[in-house]
């Protein structure tokens, strides 16, 4: 483990790896059940998302608009979403006298607490790594029990192994934009309507992935279309895959040689009748330049 050096807060400053160990243990019979759930603050990851509308038998759209309120994850606006407390508190809205009311489907920040989960790319490092860090808040005395568990048993005793393994495309977008630095200024509107979409809103990501002007765009000839149609998280992996290529150039899906031709043509016509304007093309999205 080493040192981390974070402003005043309950996170305690040490990164630990998974084989780290701490003693935390919650349960109805500890007198502060359920207090952390009626002063949240979560941040949903997209799977979060995918498995709670899912358990609510709603649309994205539904939820998004129910369940959740948006904010801006760093000082160039990108867009991030949290979980609407009930209204005029600071309440849960899945939370019961018994405990959580969607558990078996919680979001990943209450899975991992009281753990923090931190990812990053060192320096020259072509792959990224999770940390972890303890939240340890007053209210909360799970921490004095006596249960010990490696930081890694404890995430596979709550089955966050599956919410970071569908997130982990989320945290590489986010870790590429916040490794870029602020020297590359605000990035479009049209790259965070996109992001947003792709992110946080597979039922109209998909919409948008079986559109004519998509099809028309690109080959999907290699993919499992039918498990696309069907399946939100083969579909949110796609989201991923195709934000990292129009973004960053990482190319995975490849695109149909006439479309391209189509866009350099059209690219070619715009700058033969403005060929004054620099700016031409500057609106493809991007988080990044």
């Amino acid at each position: 483990m080493s040192e981390l050096n974070p402003p005043s807060s309950p996170l305690l400053p040490l990164k630990l790896t998974g084989q780290d160990t701490f003693h935390f243990r919650c349960h109805k019979e500890i007198s502060c059940f359920n207090q952390c759930c009626k002063m949240i603050d979560v941040t949903l990851a997209p799977y979060d998302i995918i498995r709670l509308k899912r358990r609510l038998e709603m649309t994205s759209n539904e939820f998004l608009s129910l369940y959740t309120y948006p904010f801006e994850m760093d000082g160039h606006g990108m867009p991030g979403v949290k979980l609407k407390p009930l209204e005029e508190t600071t309440v849960c809205p899945f939370v019961t006298e018994e405990g959580c009311g969607v558990y078996e489907d919680r979001p990943t920040a209450c899975r991992y607490y009281a753990l923090g989960l931190m990812a990053m790319r060192l320096q020259d490092s072509p792959t990224d790594e999770n940390l972890y860090f303890k939240v340890k808040e007053d209210h909360c005395l799970g921490h004095q029990e006596n249960q010990e568990q490696t930081i890694d048993e404890y995430r596979k005793e709550q089955g966050v192994e599956e919410y970071d393994q569908v997130n982990r495309g989320w945290q590489q977008i986010i870790l590429k934009k916040r490794s870029a630095g602020p020297a590359i200024g605000r990035p479009s509107p049209r790259s965070y309507q996109l992001y947003f979409m792709a992110c946080y809103n597979v039922d109209n990501f998909r919409d948008f992935v079986f559109s004519p002007g998509f099809l028309d765009s690109y080959d999907l000839k290699n993919e499992n279309v039918d498990e696309l149609k069907k399946d939100d998280v083969a579909m949110q992996l796609f989201a991923f895959r195709f934000l990292k290529q129009v973004l960053y150039a990482e190319m995975s899906i490849p695109l149909k040689p006439e479309a391209e031709a189509k866009r350099l043509k059209r690219l070619e016509e715009l700058k033969r009748l403005n060929p004054y304007d620099n700016d031409l093309g500057s609106d493809e999205p991007s988080l990044v330049d």
